[in-house]
């Protein structure tokens, strides 16, 4: 991954490079389609144990609305790490503890439903069934356009990338218009959950890439001054 600069003095990038931009997308797009794709989905899993009513929408609704704002609440607080290592590797270390609650699934660790207080279960059934997954991936979003601002730094995306911002909104808008059009009429809900499992397993392969390709950036960036340094010719006082 390097930079090269033509005749006019116009900065290029080489090869490798031009793939960082396009893997922080997809990224980005597949997170959010997951984020939005899962809520529907899980909330479908409960309703034979409680009914649909709008009660059970609404608890829903609220539960992951405060899972969203817990990952990004999680995403702030990691951004203040000021190595950008160490950030990628606990992201990544919490993506897979959250796998750990895969295949997707209506945990059944509080039994039956408890008439006495049916949304105190369903907010605990959540939290225990999806709360790990769904938070984590809705803080990558915010974080991974964080890295790659710092990775492109001194590039004109890397200041402005708004192609992030449009990957993530698209990601989100296309997974709420399929899931009444397609996944839901096409699919079972055991077929959908065993794909959204998936989704979030190639999702941290990306992510394992993602890391790779901070770190060597970041790598480079560190060894290159010291390079050219090195490089340099001596001065005329220097050689005398």
């Amino acid at each position: 991954m390097s930079d090269t600069t033509g005749d006019s003095g116009v900065q290029t990038l080489a090869p490798p490079d031009r793939l960082t931009p396009i893997l922080f997308a997809v990224a980005i797009f597949t997170s959010a389609a997951l984020v939005f794709v899962v809520q529907p989905m899980v909330t479908k899993l409960v309703l034979p144990m409680l009914g649909g009513s709008p009660a059970v929408w609404n608890t829903a609704m609220v539960f992951f609305q405060s899972a969203l704002l817990a990952g990004y609440g999680y995403a702030h607080l990691l951004q203040r790490v000021g190595s950008i290592k160490l950030q990628v590797g606990v992201h990544l270390a919490l993506l897979l503890v959250a796998a750990l609650f895969l295949p997707l699934g209506v945990n059944g660790l509080l039994g039956d439903p408890d008439p006495a207080a049916p949304i105190m279960w369903l907010l605990a059934t959540l939290t225990l069934s999806v709360g790990a997954p769904f938070a984590v991936l809705s803080a990558t979003a915010p974080l991974l356009q964080a890295w790659y601002a710092r990775v492109r730094a001194g590039h004109a995306d890397g200041q402005n990338p708004y192609v992030l911002y449009a990957a993530s909104n698209l990601g989100s808008f296309l997974a709420l218009l399929s899931y009444p059009i397609l996944i839901e009429p096409l699919a079972t809900l055991s077929g959908q959950r065993w794909g959204w499992s998936g989704g979030y397993v190639v999702f941290m392969l990306m992510v394992v890439a993602l890391a790779f390709t901070v770190w060597r950036r970041r790598l480079d960036q560190t060894t290159e001054p010291a390079r050219l340094e090195a490089s340099a010719p001596l001065s005329w006082r220097e050689k005398g």
